[in-house]
């Protein structure tokens, strides 16, 4: 039996306070006993949008739930509509000044989604499967090496107007034919990282550097100071860009991480 168990790390811009972090991140380490699979969600809302702190943590919030979706096409695109109605749903009576409720009403709210869930986990096919819109990207690492990341796209793509998934219903289908769907094998030892833009830009131009220092310092990352510490540094040498960071770690093994072992 493989065992999931995650941790988070995030920081703001640079500037901004930890209010404005328009990130969110959701995880669920499953529970065998109750038949519940791992599920995973990261996203970053778009600055300029309408109330995109609220829309994040809706997304991520009903991904990892109980009913979150399968990551087919036809139950994405349900659970996307869902999603929209009780976004509009739970916008306010009143707004505060018009120019507020022309965007609410005209642009709506945008984020880039990455969900993933892992299944067979006790068993011979455990796997990830995940879903994709805009440039938030799973990276599957196993050894120290980078077998793969999704979705597979290069340092020179991470753009400033990304694919996502918005608020308006009848931007919903052009958003959809954007959506991309993977999966990978994995083993007791693997660890995922899943991350947003400037963060999984910069993870793949280390990644051409070192990757394998820096894979290990990731897996042994064990503390928010630590992980605002390197983003701080590396973002005062111009090797990251100046945005909201957030990294999502999930770790497979087939004892607890750090459990004791007595020899006898």
């Amino acid at each position: 039996m493989i065992l999931a168990r995650s941790a988070c790390f995030w920081l703001e811009k640079l500037g901004s306070a930890a209010s404005e972090w328009e990130d969110a991140a959701a995880f669920h380490d499953g529970d065998p006993a109750a038949g519940t699979t791992p599920r995973y969600a990261v996203v970053d809302g778009a600055t300029e949008a309408y109330d995109a702190i609220r829309w994040v943590a809706h997304l991520v919030g009903s991904f990892v739930a109980d009913t979150g979706p399968d990551l087919t096409p036809d139950a994405l695109r349900a659970w996307f509509e869902q999603a929209q109605r009780l976004w509009v749903a739970g916008a306010p009576t009143r707004f505060a000044t018009v120019i507020e409720e022309h965007k609410f009403h005209t642009e709506g709210s945008f984020a880039t989604f990455l969900g993933c869930r892992l299944t067979g986990l006790g068993g011979p096919g455990a796997r990830w499967e995940a879903a994709a819109l805009g440039d938030t990207v799973l990276f599957h690492v196993r050894a120290g090496r980078l077998l793969t990341h999704f979705p597979p796209i290069g340092v020179d793509d991470f753009g400033l107007s990304p694919d996502g998934i918005g608020t308006r219903p009848e931007a919903l289908g052009p958003m959809l034919r954007a959506l991309e769907l993977s999966s990978g094998e994995v083993h007791p030892g693997d660890v995922l990282y899943i991350a947003t833009d400037a963060l999984a830009q910069w993870l793949l131009l280390e990644a051409g550097r070192d990757e394998a220092s820096l894979w290990a310092a990731l897996a042994g990352l064990d503390h928010d100071a630590v992980f605002a510490a390197i983003v701080a540094d590396q973002r005062a040498a111009g090797r990251m860009r100046n945005d909201d960071v957030t990294l999502l770690r999930v770790r497979l093994a087939t004892t607890e991480p750090g459990a004791l072992v007595v020899p006898l």
